[in-house]
């Protein structure tokens, strides 16, 4: 048997690790940077909306902008709180999943190295290859038990993400995105030409950063950019739609 056979086992094992889990978009940059753009699209989609709405229903400059400020903080908040929960779920679903493959590895270890040598022959191992890395990987527990996290759970470490830091990455890049529509309003009494103003930084905002989060998704980024900003002028849309609606229904009603 030649002496590389193992370490040509091992490096095949490594690429297909790569090849499946080592995406930017899934490494804890990657996903940072992915809470990043959902929450500041989140932002300034329902900003835009929220404020073409609201003018649209004959409400005053300086009202809009209170309210638009009131609804940044409460729904930023709210898309902490969120995101905190979800990840701290995330993680406890994770962790007991590995208790009980670490249960299972002490109570069944002959069921689980079947498992180890059926995640290889599908890997494309020869038998051979198979029973020299079988006996590396169930010869050390904590191997073992990584091997099926990442083989078995498809769990990686990097899948662990602080909640506190997802909280905040969330409602921080919330607020951020939400910023954009409600400016002009701080510096426009008229409030039609300050939604005039908050609709084209929104759609310039969100083509930017529909373009940006190419940098991970590895998409093009003009097609990016006008997705976002489309989605943003719908949205626009149906705040005026809704806001005309309730300001005939407030004109009519005693």
């Amino acid at each position: 048997m030649p002496p590389s056979l193992t370490a040509g086992g091992q490096e095949a094992l490594a690429n297909r690790h790569h090849q499946y889990h080592g995406e930017e978009w899934h490494t804890p940059r990657g996903r940072m940077i992915r809470d990043v753009v959902f929450g500041f699209n989140d932002g300034l989609v329902t900003g835009i909306g929220f404020v073409v709405g609201v003018t649209s229903s004959l409400v005053t400059s300086s009202l809009v902008l209170l309210t638009g400020l009131a609804m940044a903080a409460a729904a930023s908040f709210s898309m902490a709180i969120g995101a905190y929960l979800s990840t701290k779920s995330q993680n406890e679903f994770f962790q007991r999943e590995i208790s009980r493959e670490r249960r299972e590895i002490e109570e069944l270890p002959e069921k689980e190295r079947q498992e180890v040598d059926e995640i290889l022959t599908d890997m494309g191992f020869e038998p051979q290859e198979r029973a020299i890395l079988a006996r590396r990987i169930t010869g050390n527990k904590d191997l073992w038990i990584r091997f099926m996290m990442r083989e078995e759970l498809g769990i990686l470490d990097e899948d662990f993400e602080s909640p506190i830091k997802a909280g905040a990455v969330m409602g921080l890049s919330f607020v951020l995105g939400s910023i954009p529509p409600l400016v002009p309003y701080m510096l426009q009494h008229d409030g039609f030409l300050a939604m005039q103003w908050a609709i084209g930084i929104a759609l310039v905002a969100a083509f930017l950063a529909g373009a940006a989060k190419t940098a991970v998704a590895k998409t093009v980024w003009w097609k990016s950019g006008l997705e976002m900003m489309i989605l943003s002028a719908l949205a626009a849309a149906v705040g005026f739609v809704v806001g005309q609606f309730i300001g005939r229904v407030g004109r009519v009603a005693p």
